[in-house]
């Protein structure tokens, strides 16, 4: 089969780029920008590019046209397959119909944490000698690859809630059919599609609806959104991670939880109060322990043994862009997070803090999310970054005021609509012994590497 794939550069698109490549098929494909990394990783597979959407690419003549989300009526290749009622479907249907009906889906959902679960219940496949499939949407470390197809009857996927295409309005992971769910959370998001929290609790029920009854869903103990979606209709045995029973100790509480963290980050995991192991790494944060959670009960219910998926974590290396240090100056470290919605920021800047503790944390904040941009969330910023000593914000473009959303963070946020400015500030600002946490879901016009150029300039010291 020939796939010409429409918005082929995205992380999604690219990943199912790979596998149907690796699955034997012929794939062709275009996007609007065509650069690398993405560019050089779908070129080393043999895949033909073309930037722009010129229509002259129906003359590719490929057997589908697989159309991304980022696609629209007016496109001018779009508009050529329509008229000539060429066949095409979307990323996620054509997975489904090609790929996973034939594997059991591991899937993970959520508003927060999908793609570092994602990635700890892979590697914790793999580490089992189990070797899935997987697509997931970031950089596993432990892989280095987004996405692969092998012959394992498991497939990891990141279940993601955005909408499937402009032809189907359903959230992508409908589309997937799991047999093992995770649900990690349920808040607001996507304001760009979802008119409120209500909309994202239906696509949720839809998902709860697809698991069989043989199946099994790793749910957050503590949400009550999910709660209200489980209210809907549940067909599918229910695990759940994170609770504690009322005395507050993890050794008696129902389902999948933690016990108290030491210094190093470590923790011991009971099920339904009985001790299973102790997770020792490196990995910071509360958020982090729900995930870890949430992996080991799902890759149980595939076969893993907990004290194996135990064990697995302490080798577990996180995803690019999660809390990743990009380099060190003169005792001020440079982190990059992908950190985008308030309570994902908020559990990063908590999270380091408890790594760091009373040592000065510098945030610095992009609102580039589409929900972000819509200024959907402002008024949830301040608290978020609350625990941070200095705050820095990139305002350009926006269609909202920054610096009246952060007034009352006071005198210690800053807003910038220049990056070079926002630099210079913080090269004066910052000093030994501070971390430096950049939060957004892009590129961030790269000022991660222009901070560490500045300061190297500044201080006559290497970058370590």
């Amino acid at each position: 089969m020939h796939l010409h794939i429409l918005g082929i550069c995205g992380t999604f698109m690219g990943g199912l780029a790979a596998i149907a490549r690796a699955a034997g098929h012929t794939v062709t494909g275009c996007d609007a920008n065509v650069y690398p990394p993405m560019s050089d990783q779908l070129r080393a597979l043999g895949i033909a590019l073309t930037e722009g959407w010129d229509a002259g690419q129906i003359g590719l003549d490929p057997d589908v046209f697989v159309v991304g989300n980022v696609v629209t009526r007016g496109n001018p290749l779009m508009e050529a397959i329509l008229d000539r009622g060429l066949v095409y479907t979307s990323g996620p249907q054509w997975l489904a119909d090609n790929v996973l009906k034939d594997k059991w889906v591991l899937a993970v959902a959520g508003t927060h944490g999908k793609t570092t679960t994602s990635a700890m219940l892979a590697w914790i496949l793999e580490d089992a000698g189990l070797s899935p499939c997987f697509l997931v949407g970031g950089l596993p470390q432990n892989f280095g690859i987004s996405a692969r197809l092998t012959d394992s009857p498991f497939f990891v996927i990141e279940a993601d809630e955005y909408d499937t295409a402009f032809f189907d309005k359903r959230s992508k992971f409908v589309h997937y059919h799991p047999r093992t769910l995770i649900l990690n959370n349920l808040e607001y998001d996507h304001a760009d599609i979802f008119p409120d929290l209500a909309a994202i609790e239906t696509q949720f029920h839809h998902l709860v609806r697809t698991v069989p009854g043989n199946g099994l869903i790793v749910a957050n103990g503590t949400d009550a959104n999910l709660d209200r979606v489980f209210e809907r209709g549940l067909w599918t045995p229910v695990e759940r991670f994170g609770g504690a029973n009322p005395n507050g100790r993890a050794e008696g509480a129902a389902g999948w939880s933690a016990g108290e963290v030491d210094a190093d980050g470590h923790f011991d995991v009971f099920f339904d109060g009985a001790p299973q192991g102790r997770v020792k790494w490196a990995l910071i944060g509360e958020h982090n322990r729900m995930n870890a959670l949430a992996a080991i009960a799902a890759a149980r219910h595939a076969g893993v043994p907990a004290a194996v998926a135990i064990d697995a974590l302490s080798r577990f290396e996180n995803v690019k862009r999660r809390m990743e240090i990009r380099g060190a100056v003169h005792g001020i470290t440079v982190y990059d997070d992908f950190a985008h919605h308030p309570t994902a920021i908020a559990t990063t800047v908590e999270g380091l803090r408890a790594k760091v503790g009373r040592a000065r944390i510098l945030a610095v904040l992009e609102p580039r999310s589409n929900t972000m941009k819509l200024g959907v969330m402002k008024a949830a910023l301040p608290d978020s970054l609350a625990d941070a000593d200095l705050v820095y914000c990139y305002g350009a473009n926006l269609g909202w005021d920054a610096t009246e959303a952060l007034a009352p963070l006071g005198d210690k946020a800053k807003v910038f609509d220049k990056l070079d400015k926002l630099v210079s500030q913080m090269v004066a600002d910052a000093r030994a012994g501070d971390h430096v946490l950049m939060m957004s879901n892009g590129g961030f016009g790269g000022i991660h590497a222009r901070l560490l150029d500045a300061l190297h300039r500044h201080y006559h010291e290497e970058i370590v």
